[in-house]
């Protein structure tokens, strides 16, 4: 198994128990994402960055859209082209950090922390740029991702938790984290009586109002935040926030 990290390395890694691991622990995000998503989308296409296994693609699909992909990691590809519909979704096989698709969308999204798996402030930014490039001119670009909470860390910037105890596995999260560069560096261990298993993930978070300096430097404003897909306010509880730019022109 290589050592170095890449763009396609969680992905490659997690493939064979994502959905396993997500998408009934997510179902009724799936559902309140796939709503407020086809709010946005008009007639399509859609674009979404990071499509993975198509826990949100497909079901968004299944709405009557024509709905596109960039992902990184042939394995979780390949996952989404197993499921009904999935050999339907167009996939690029890339990094969204800079893409030319060569046509524009109503809307452009990235779900689930995934925009943080852009590992510096240079190829963030740069994302925002790609996104504006392949907006129509009444187009949005949707996140959802978490509120950063540094103090999840301990003195010496790291963090140790016990995701589940069963009777014959364990599985653990252990994470270092770098401050100033915003990064964090994690595994998921799964133990096992018949093995120990490596998930890693490697992130480089921002703050909100980083992300709305992102958006202006692309040419973008804010035009709604929330707390959640069902319309909470923002701040919320939950730690997460729905954001959505639009064009400034």
């Amino acid at each position: 198994m290589p050592s170095q990290y890449t763009d396609a390395t969680y992905g490659d890694r997690i493939a064979g128990i994502y959905d396993e691991w997500y998408a009934d622990r997510f179902t009724d995000d799936t559902t309140a994402a796939v709503a407020f998503l086809r709010t946005l989308a008009g007639p399509g296409p859609v674009l979404e960055l990071g499509v993975g296994t198509g826990r949100v693609a497909l079901p968004l699909a299944e709405t009557g859209l024509e709905v596109h992909g960039i992902d990184a990691s042939e394995a979780m590809v390949a996952r989404l082209r197993e499921k009904p519909g999935g050999e339907a979704i167009q996939v690029r096989m890339d990094t969204f950090a800079d893409f030319s698709l060569g046509r524009s969308f109503p809307l452009v999204y990235v779900v689930f922390n995934t925009f943080f798996a852009l590992l510096s402030q240079d190829e963030q930014v740069s994302c925002f740029q790609a996104v504006a490039r392949h907006l129509t001119p009444d187009g949005a670009f949707l996140m959802q991702a978490f509120v950063p909470d540094v103090s999840r860390f301990d003195a010496q910037n790291q963090r140790t938790s016990v995701d589940s105890v069963g009777v014959d596995q364990v599985v653990l999260e252990t994470s270092i984290h770098d401050p100033v560069a915003q990064r964090t560096d994690a595994q998921h261990v799964v133990i096992s009586d018949r093995s120990v298993r490596l998930y890693p993930v490697r992130i480089r978070y921002a703050y909100v109002p980083e992300l709305d300096l992102m958006a202006r430097l692309a040419g973008l404003r804010l035009r709604e935040r929330w707390g959640g897909w069902n319309r909470e306010p923002f701040p919320a509880k939950t730690w997460t926030h729905v954001s959505v730019w639009v064009r400034v022109d």
